[in-house]
């Protein structure tokens, strides 16, 4: 199970599961660098 991201602009993101760190990254997308979205299957392909 994949629960770790490292954001390009030097976030760590964390989850206590694949369905958390999937809302924390698209939250943190949506705040820091709205011109970028990214599906489930995109966020977990570069999670860790």
């Amino acid at each position: 199970m994949k629960r770790n991201l490292s954001c390009p602009c030097g976030e760590q993101i964390t989850g206590t599961d694949e369905d958390d760190l999937v809302e924390k990254t698209q939250r943190h997308l949506a705040e820091n660098h709205p011109d970028h979205e990214y599906s489930r299957d995109e966020i977990l392909f570069i999670a860790y």
